[in-house]
Order: C-alpha cells, then structure tokens, then sequence
C-alpha cells in the first residue's frame, strides 16, 4: 500500500512540474505577457466553450460505457479550434507515437480555416508594429495566400522594394492556449485511453512536449530566429545550392512575420521538373546534403520537410520554408539514428532491432530475436511502396503506415520513441522517397552524391 501510495505522490508531482512548466511557457511566448482583463475575458469564454463541447460528447461515452472512436476525438478536437487541432496534428503526425486508427483519422484534422477580414488583420499588424501599415508596406494584398488556425499569410512588397510575404497571428490565440493548457489533465486522461500501456509520466511529458511545440510555432521571434540562424549556418558552410526566405526585423514583430518571398513550385512538381533548364535530381541532393549537414552543424533540422516546403526556383536553387517546427538532436543519438537507418538499407534486421533498442526507451530487456523477426514482416514491404502515392499526400500515407507499425512493434515491446526521432525519421524517408522519383536507382547509403557529415 505504501508503494502504491508513493507512485500516486510521484505522479502528481510530475505532473504539477510538467504542468508548472507548461504554464510559465505559455505566460509569455513572445516577450508579451497575456494581460489578467485579456486572460480573464478570453479564458472565462473558452472554459465554458471548451465544457460546452465535452460535455455531452464525454456523457454518452460513459452512458454506452465505450472509449471515443478516432472519428468523435477527432470532431471535437475541430469543434475546440487551434489548440486541439494541433494536437490533431501532432498524432496525425507521430505515427511511431499513435495508434494507426487514431494516426489515419486525424489526416482529416486539416488546419485550413476561413481568413479573417482584411479590416482585422490590419488593426493586428498596426498594433504590433506600431505604426500605419502604409508605413512599411507599399502594397499588401487583401486575399490570404492561406489561413490556418493560428495564422493567415498574405503577399505584400516593402515600401523599400522587396516582395514578401507577411505571417500574422490572428486575435486570441495565445489566450486561448493558455486557457486550455490548463485543461492538461484532462488530455492526459484521454491520452491514456488511446495510450493504455503507456506509464503516467510518459504520457504527462508527450502532452508537455505537444504543448511547448504548439507555443513554439506561435513563437514569431523564434520562428524568425530560426531562420537566422539557419541562413547563418548556409552562409558559414558556403552553401549557394539552398536559401531560406530572409526574415525583415523592421516589419515583424511578435505576431507579425514579415518574410523575403521565394517564388517556385513543390520539389516534385512534374511541369516544373519537365520544363527547368537543370538537372532536378542534382537540386535534390543539394537538398538532402544541407538537410544532413544541418543535424550537425545548425542548432537544429527542419522538421516539416514535406514538398510543399522544398520549393524549387528557377535557377534550380532549392528554398527551404516554414520553419515553424524544427527538432533538435545530439551527435551521438544521430549516431544511433544512422545506424538504424543503414540497417534499412542493408535489410539488416538484427541491426534494426539493436538499433531501435538503442534509440529508443524502455525500462524492461529486449528480446532483440523476436524484435528482429517483427521488423522483418514490417520492412519488407517498404520497397513496395508506391512513392508518387507517398508524395500526393503532405502526411504521405506510405509513411505513416510504416512508422505506425514500426510504433506498434516498439509498444509491444515498451519501446518509447523520443518525438525527435520521430520527426527525424520521417524527414529521413521523404527525402528516400523523392530520390525514387526524381534519381531511381539511386542508393541512399551507397552514391557518392550523399554527405552524412559524420565525421
């Protein structure tokens, strides 16, 4: 009894602290901290909007004594808006995480949304920069380029010239985040009912980490120091293959990022692949080799390296862009990750189950020859992925049914991936999957035009 009731002390500990720390983060994301009268208003709303939502969802579950299907999680968490969504996303997103049927539902938890009135997004811009949007901008046009929850993009050009595009938070949004973040236990519970093998402290650290993504991407000083830094790493490695929108101090600010505009198309366009005046393979991997030098050399890699972020110009240059989701990983465990990807490439099982072993966390021993002989029936049918299908979809469906069976294995051994291996890996086969599209034949491991950067 005593052991039972010093577990139950430990977990409300770990749970005060992840929650103390998830508080304090959110208090103030950008150097501006909410206002008690703005919390208060917006809070008071989105505590009776977010019970109002739950509540009769939660009671028909308990009356019909079910868990909620992947298809009600999924509705309420549009129906709750931007933070929910984006938990969404991220299980949409985790499939080593997630159980496929969770992972597969939440594709459809798009974060496209309807665009505010221009009228607004002016009063937003002018408020945080202080002056008259005429003041920096001699043009800025009033249809969004795209609208999400938490954001819309609009085209513009500075008053000095340079065309941009200009990333505004819409209204509330870091007052509803910090409404709902405490609403932490809550997550936990219905995490732990998707999640039934997963200890306590593991689940309250995943909604932690979920959070503090979802602070970070609401984060527009960040976000514009991550494009700093990783031009700094691109001009420091004299690298001219790859550029990234420079980001223009004098017309951004906390929710406004204003952004130099890379005009392009997705790196698998076919019209852009056919009609360009250079070798589209070669730009893939100046693509790739920046990728992998960046694990090393750049304060973090870029996390969300779907198509639609690798634009390719017309000079055959590869842009980089959104870099509002990153990762961050140290040398050794890149070390660890390589192996395990090189076993893929040699379909050397037993190395995969080592490596995953090594990689991953659990408390209890392996058995690494049942480990092995699982892998085997997963990766087997990788190659038979159809990698056009893969790249249709910006989740790319091959991918997350692959990692959602290699998370399956990893549970059933209580196997616990760290997220940044997660993100890494799933970079890690787009780029595979694009070499089979723009460089067939290509061997990933094995042509001289691929860096790892080990050394």
């Amino acid at each position: 009894m005593a052991k039972i009731l010093s577990a139950s002390v430990r977990d409300k500990v770990m749970f005060a602290a992840s929650k103390a720390r998830i508080l304090s983060a959110a208090a103030d994301t950008s150097g501006r901290r909410i206002s008690l009268a703005e919390f208060g208003l917006r809070g008071s709303w989105r505590v009776w909007q977010t019970a109002t939502a739950i509540s009769p969802r939660a009671l028909k579950c308990l009356l019909q004594r079910r868990k909620p299907s992947p298809r009600e999680l999924r509705e309420l968490f549009e129906d709750l808006g931007a933070t929910y969504i984006k938990f969404g996303q991220f299980i949409a997103s985790s499939p080593s995480i997630f159980p496929k049927a969770y992972v597969d539902e939440f594709q459809l938890c798009l974060d496209q949304t309807p665009s505010l009135p221009f009228s607004k997004i002016k009063q937003i811009i002018e408020a945080d920069l202080g002056c008259a949007v005429s003041a920096v901008f001699a043009h800025i046009d009033e249809t969004a380029l795209a609208s999400a929850s938490i954001a819309q993009v609009h085209a513009a050009r500075l008053i000095s010239g340079e065309d941009v595009v200009v990333k505004v938070q819409k209204p509330g949004v870091q007052a509803i985040l910090t409404t709902d973040m405490n609403a932490v236990y809550l997550f936990i519970r219905l995490f732990e009912l998707i999640l039934p093998n997963t200890d306590k402290d593991a689940v309250a650290g995943l909604v932690e980490e979920m959070y503090q993504s979802m602070i970070d991407e609401c984060d527009f000083h960040k976000e514009a120091e991550n494009l700093r830094q990783f031009r700094a790493f691109l001009a420091q490695s004299g690298n001219d293959h790859v550029v990234a929108p420079k980001p223009y101090t004098q017309a951004s600010g906390s929710r406004v990022l204003t952004m130099e505009r890379l005009y392009g198309s997705a790196l698998t366009n076919e019209t852009a692949m056919r009609d360009g005046a250079f070798d589209p393979a070669s730009s893939l991997f100046n693509a790739l080799n920046t990728w992998f030098a960046s694990l090393t050399q750049c304060p973090f890699f870029h996390a969300d390296l779907h198509s639609g972020n690798l634009l390719l110009l017309k000079d055959g240059r590869v842009g980089f862009i959104d870099f509002g989701m990153v990762g961050r990983i140290q040398p050794e465990a890149w070390q660890a990750i390589f192996s395990l990807f090189m076993a893929i490439s040699e379909q050397n099982y037993t190395l995969m189950a080592q490596s995953m072993v090594s990689v991953g966390i659990t408390r209890d021993a392996v058995d690494e020859a049942a480990l092995t002989a699982d892998i085997r029936k997963v990766f087997e049918g990788l190659n038979a992925l159809d990698p056009q299908h893969v790249l249709e979809n910006r989740q790319g469906d091959g991918i997350n049914s692959l990692l959602s069976e290699l998370g399956d294995i990893a549970r059933n051994y209580g196997i616990r991936f760290p997220r940044a291996f997660t993100m890494l890996l799933k970079q890690f086969l787009y780029f595979d999957r694009y070499m089979e599209l723009l460089a067939p034949g290509a061997d990933l491991f094995q042509d001289d035009r691929v860096d790892f950067y080990l050394r």
